[in-house]
């Protein structure tokens, strides 16, 4: 009998979500909702809590890293890949956040999706995607990571285009599985190369390799930097970053609950994942860190300009998704790995509760996603205005709830990053602002303000206990979640990054760790960042509240600026011009008029229209005329007569006779 019988069959965790898909997929079309929802959430609920028992057993265990091999998947000549999982403190965190945030996502969609049709469908779809992700953060080789990997782009590709009639959903839908695929690819090659250099993709075999690597020159681009940028390329495809960003904003087609589950809490912070689990390689390759960094703090302030001026509530909230991601990339860039995954977790709650606390008001609003035909609905739905507002606290960085500390936590990293600190740190700053801004701009239009819908179309009601149950839990989850790191505020102990220590510590950059001697440096940037963040909410508040009008004068006044921002800087018309109608042309033009119908088609065709043509003549001397048929006799023995006597080098018979 085994001493952690959990730990001994971690299989079961990712295996209950699938086994809820199959069983809603083959059976709940002809179930009523509440049989689906006990296959969905059962199977879901049941896996948090045999993820719970599992982290339960790991800490009786001393924290030590558990790795277990079930199957050999795929043995080639000296090539093994198994169905190995394995359990680390960085797998504990991924691995609660997955299963925990999912099943309360999965609670809130039974009471938002209860009148939408293919209801089965729906969770069958969403149990599948739980089943890859936990793959993904369970797998303890890169092959299996990949497998969990391309399922959830899969998973996503479903969901989004859960509503398949509409036209701009189901593009949606194609457009994150196409731009997925590109990372993809450049995944791909990465693992090629680790394999080429190492022999293995088993992570402790290839780390271990990779450890006594020379650490290569900033500025080269040796074996470790091609991976390094090749696996960045696949996290910058499913974590949204620049320049293949552009599918999230899109994803909002598909509904609330997957916004929140897929694109807010779990899916997209993946690449995340990947390159904090890849450390080792990157901290090897300075040159592939930097480009991280870069990326990161690019992308952050990017999206959050974008965010600026949308007026859809889910698109704002998409935009957000992107910055919050290069935030997480940038700690990851300068080092700082546990404040990343830090990020990573809160983000999961606010996040999460933001797009969940959106379909609520959507919901509210009879389908309404439009800010500006919202307004005065604190009064009207005061859970929903109440969790929400605990969650954009914590996004904006306000002292004692959760994103306060991750983001003071990654700001004070890179400032003190010896790769261009002090300009990461501004673009880091500058980008807390403009997220304090936008926020609070979304909340002042939701909430506050004149009503500006008509009574008389939209019946303002708040949501189903089923739906603000969640909600609720994730607004205590925004509050406290960031209390693991509240002890170094008073030079005591950050118990988040001591957790993750055994992972990174020995690789982390020793400047971002935050150490006791920089504690005066630490809340001085904390006090900046507040600042910052109350400045961008003051802003917001006199545009919008204080000065109504004010803003829609301001943004004729920047029309060309304005313009840009909404129209996100024309970066799909630029793709539409530059990638998507030249592959069009060539497709159409050259692959198939040229290639596929002058050239194969062509070729088959006329090969087929020649052998007819033969087969025709032939077929006339099949006459049925006795004499037709003993002139032909006669006409072929005279030809093999004189092949026999008059061909050149032909033995004849009468001479061999002689012979």
């Amino acid at each position: 009998m085994p001493t952690h019988p959990i730990l001994e069959y971690l299989w079961i965790i990712p295996l209950l979500p699938l086994l809820g898909s199959a069983t809603n997929g083959l059976f709940g079309a002809k179930w009523p909702n509440k049989y689906v929802n006990i296959a969905a959430i059962g199977s879901t609920g049941l896996s948090f809590l045999f993820a719970l028992e599992a982290v339960r057993e790991f800490f009786d265990s001393g924290q030590v890293l558990f790795r277990k091999e079930f199957f050999t998947w795929i043995a080639a000549g000296n090539f093994r890949a198994g169905f190995d999982l394995q359990m680390d403190q960085l797998t504990v965190v991924m691995v609660l956040v997955v299963t925990g945030v999912g099943w309360l996502i999965h609670i809130y969609a039974t009471g938002y999706m209860a009148h939408e049709g293919g209801y089965y469908r729906f969770f069958s779809y969403l149990n599948l995607f739980m089943f890859f992700m936990l793959v993904l953060v369970l797998a303890a080789n890169y092959v299996l990571l990949f497998v969990g990997w391309e399922g959830v782009g899969l998973s996503s590709y479903l969901l989004i285009g859960f509503y398949f009639l509409k036209k701009s959903a189901s593009d949606a839908g194609k457009k994150a599985f196409i731009v997925n695929r590109i990372g993809d690819f450049g995944f791909m090659l990465g693992m090629f190369l680790l394999f080429r250099a190492f022999g293995t993709l088993d992570f402790v075999q290839l780390f271990a390799k990779a450890d006594l690597w020379p650490k290569e020159a900033a500025g080269s681009l040796g074996t470790l930097t091609f991976a390094c940028f090749l696996l960045f390329m696949g996290a910058c495809g499913k974590s949204a970053q620049l320049p293949l960003y552009v599918w999230l904003p899109d994803a909002m087609e598909g509904p609330t609950p997957v916004s929140a589950l897929i694109h807010a809490a779990t899916m997209v912070t993946a690449g995340v994942y990947v390159v904090a689990r890849s450390h080792i390689l990157f901290m090897h390759a300075p040159t592939a860190m930097l480009v991280v960094a870069i990326v990161g703090c690019a992308t952050a302030f990017f999206a959050a300009t974008i965010g600026l001026v949308q007026t859809d509530i889910k698109r704002v909230l998409a935009y957000s998704t992107v910055s919050q991601l290069g935030y997480m990339f940038l700690a990851c860039g300068v080092g700082a790995f546990s404040a990343g995954i830090f990020h990573l977790m809160t983000h999961a709650f606010f996040k999460a509760l933001l797009f969940l606390a959106a379909g609520s008001v959507i919901h509210a609003m009879g389908g309404e996603q439009d800010m500006i035909r919202m307004g005065g609905l604190s009064k009207k739905i005061r859970w929903t205005f109440g969790t929400m507002l605990v969650a954009t606290l914590a996004i904006t960085g306000i002292p004692v709830f959760a994103g306060f500390f991750s983001k003071d936590a990654i700001l004070l990293a890179a400032f003190k990053s010896e790769n261009g600190g002090r300009v990461l740190y501004a673009f880091g700053l500058l980008t807390a602002l403009l997220t304090s801004f936008y926020m609070f701009r979304l909340i002042f239009l939701t909430f506050n303000g004149k009503q500006r819908y008509d009574e008389r179309k939209v019946h303002v009601h708040e949501s189903p206990w089923s739906m603000l149950g969640p909600l609720v839990v994730l607004a205590v989850l925004s509050t406290i979640g960031g209390w693991f790191a509240l002890p170094s505020f008073f030079q005591g102990p950050d118990y988040f990054s001591n957790f993750l220590a055994p992972v990174f510590g020995g690789h982390e950059s020793v400047e971002a760790l935050g150490e006791a001697a920089a504690h005066n440096l630490e809340l001085t940037l904390a006090f900046v960042a507040v600042t910052a963040a109350l400045l961008g909410w003051g802003v917001a508040y006199w545009l919008y509240l204080a000065r109504p009008g004010k803003a829609d004068r301001l943004a004729k006044s920047m029309a060309p600026a304005y313009r840009t921002l909404l129209n996100k800087y024309y970066v799909d018309e630029l793709y539409d011009a530059v990638v998507l109608r030249p592959l069009v042309w060539i497709s159409t033009n050259v692959l198939w008029k040229v290639v596929d119908v002058a050239g194969i088609d062509a070729t088959v065709n006329g090969i087929a229209g020649g052998t007819t043509a033969i087969g025709d003549s032939v077929r006339h001397t099949q006459s049925g005329n006795t004499r037709s048929y003993a002139v032909w006799v006669v006409v072929g023995a005279l030809v093999v007569l004189a092949v026999i006597f008059f061909w050149p080098g032909v033995e004849k018979p009468i001479a061999g006779m002689v012979r």
